[in-house]
C-alpha cells in the first residue's frame, strides 16, 4: 500500500504546473525573438554550429569590407591614370604642333603657355587624395605630396616605392596602390646626346652637333652588347679621332668597341648598334691631339614631368634659323614624341594591371557574397523559428496550462476529512 500525502500532491502539481509555464515562457520567447535556440541549453549540437555560422560571417563580412575599399581604391587609381593619359595626348598634340616650321616665336611661346597649364593639371592629378586623405600615389607615404616643386621649380618625386596591399580573402591579397615613380618617373627616355666636348678637356660644349638620331634597330643594340656588362650600357661615346672628321664608337668603358669598318666620318650618315645618326661639324684640335666627343644617353630614364618641362625650355630656348638651332630644335620635337609615347605606354600598362585587379576583386566578392548567401540560409534554418508551428505550440501549451491549472484546483480542494 502506497501513502500519499497531501504534500506530494501539491508538489506534483505545482512542478507539472512550472514545468507546462516553462514550456510556454520558451515558445513565447522563441515568437517574439524569431529564434528558436536562445540560449546553448535549448539544442547544444545546433548552438555550436551557429556558433561557428556566426563566426564565418564576421570573417565574409570583413573580406567584403576590404574588397569594397580596394575597389574603390583601384577606382578612384584608374579614373587619375584616365586623366592622366588625356593630358600626355593633349601635350603631345601640342608637340606635333610645335614641330610645323611655319611657326613663329610667339606661336612657340603660347603653345608653351598652355604646357605650362597642362603641367600643373597633370601635378594635381598625380597628387590625388584618397577618401581618408592620403595621397594615392605616394606609397608609403601617404600624408606627403607625391610631386612637388624643388628649388629649382622642377617636379619632384617625394614619395617611397612602397606598395599597399589589402586581404579579401584567406591567403588572396591585392594591392591597392601603386608609387608615382615606377608610372611617372622611371620611363625610358629616347636616346639622345647627353653631353658633349670640345675637346679642351674644359668641359664646355662642342661645337659640333648630331643630328638625325634615331634608334632603327633595337635588337641591334641588344646583341652590340651581349655578354658585356652591363649589358645595355648607360651610354655610347662618340669621338672624332683625327683631322679628317673620322668617328670611333666606344661604349661604357672604352668597350667593346662599336666602330663599323670603315670608320664613319664627319658629316655621313651611318648607323651603329642598330643606331642611325649624322655628326655634323665635328672638330679635331691637331695641336692637343683630341677631338669632339659626344655622348649618347642609351639607357636613360625621364619623368613625364621632366619631358614637359624640357619641351617647354626648348620651346622658350632654343634658337632657331642656324642650322644647329634647327637641328637642336627638330631634336627636341623627335625626343619629345618619342618619351611622350613612352610615358603614354607605362600608364597604359598600369592601367591594364589594374584592371587585371579589380576583375580579380570583382570575381572575389562575387564569391564572397555567395558564400555569405550560404551561411545565411544554414543559419537561418538552425535558428530561426516557423511562426507557424511556434503559435500552435503556444495554442496547445496554452490549453494545457489552463486544464493543468483547472485540474489542480480541484484536486488541491480534495482532503480525507471529505470521506468523513
Amino acid at each position: 500500500m502506497i501513502r500519499i500525502s497531501s504534500q506530494q500532491i501539491f508538489s506534483g502539481g505545482i512542478n507539472r504546473l512550472q514545468g507546462i509555464n516553462t514550456e510556454l515562457l520558451e515558445t513565447q520567447q522563441q515568437i517574439s525573438t524569431g529564434k528558436k535556440v536562445n540560449k546553448p541549453s535549448d539544442d547544444p549540437v545546433a548552438a555550436a554550429r551557429i556558433l561557428k555560422l556566426d563566426q564565418e560571417l564576421r570573417r565574409v563580412e570583413t573580406y567584403e569590407r576590404n574588397a569594397n575599399l580596394a575597389d574603390n581604391r583601384l577606382k578612384q587609381e584608374e579614373s587619375a591614370l584616365a586623366s592622366s593619359v588625356d593630358i600626355i595626348q593633349r601635350v603631345r598634340e601640342l608637340a606635333v604642333q610645335a614641330g610645323s616650321g611655319t611657326l613663329s616665336p610667339n606661336d612657340r611661346e603660347s603653345i608653351a603657355a598652355e604646357l605650362e597649364e597642362r603641367l600643373g593639371q597633370l601635378a594635381n592629378i598625380v597628387n590625388t587624395r584618397d577618401a581618408s586623405g592620403e595621397y594615392i600615389f605616394s606609397g608609403f607615404q601617404g600624408q606627403t605630396p607625391a610631386f612637388a616643386r624643388d628649388g629649382a621649380g622642377d617636379w619632384k618625386y617625394q614619395g617611397d616605392e612602397g606598395q599597399r596591399v589589402l586581404e579579401i580573402d584567406d591567403g588572396v591579397t591585392v594591392p591597392i596602390s601603386d608609387h608615382g615613380k615606377g608610372i611617372f618617373v622611371n620611363i625610358p627616355k629616347a636616346i639622345s646626346v647627353k653631353d658633349t666636348d670640345d675637346g679642351t678637356g674644359s668641359g664646355t660644349p662642342a661645337q659640333g652637333y648630331i643630328s638625325g638620331l634615331e634608334l632603327v634597330a633595337p635588337k641591334d643594340l641588344t646583341d652590340a652588347f651581349s655578354g658585356a656588362t652591363p649589358a645595355v650600357p648607360d651610354d655610347i661615346t662618340i669621338s672624332v679621332v683625327n683631322d679628317t672628321g673620322e668617328l670611333s664608337i666606344t661604349g661604357p668603358g672604352g668597350t667593346p668597341d662599336l666602330t663599323p669598318t670603315p670608320p664613319p666620318t664627319v658629316g655621313e650618315e651611318f648607323q651603329v648598334a642598330g643606331i642611325k645618326m649624322t655628326v655634323n661639324d665635328g672638330a679635331f684640335d691637331t695641336v692637343s691631339g683630341t677631338g669632339d666627343s659626344f655622348t649618347l644617353g642609351i639607357s636613360d630614364r625621364q619623368s613625364v614631368f621632366g619631358t614637359i618641362e624640357n619641351l617647354i625650355d626648348g620651346l622658350q630656348g632654343i634658337a632657331k634659323g642656324t642650322p644647329k638651332g634647327d637641328a637642336e630644335y627638330d631634336a627636341l620635337i623627335a625626343e619629345s614624341l618619342i618619351n611622350l609615347d613612352n610615358a603614354q605606354e607605362s600608364l597604359t600598362l598600369k592601367q591594364t594591371e589594374l584592371g587585371g585587379r579589380l576583375n580579380a576583386v570583382e570575381s572575389t566578392t562575387a564569391f564572397l557574397e555567395d558564400s555569405g548567401l550560404y551561411t545565411q540560409e544554414i543559419r537561418s534554418q538552425l535558428q530561426d523559428v516557423d511562426y507557424a508551428e511556434a503559435i500552435s505550440n503556444l495554442s496547445f501549451q496554452s490549453f494545457v496550462l489552463q486544464a493543468a491549472q483547472q485540474s489542480f484546483a480541484q484536486v488541491s480542494r480534495l482532503s480525507l476529512f471529505d470521506r468523513l
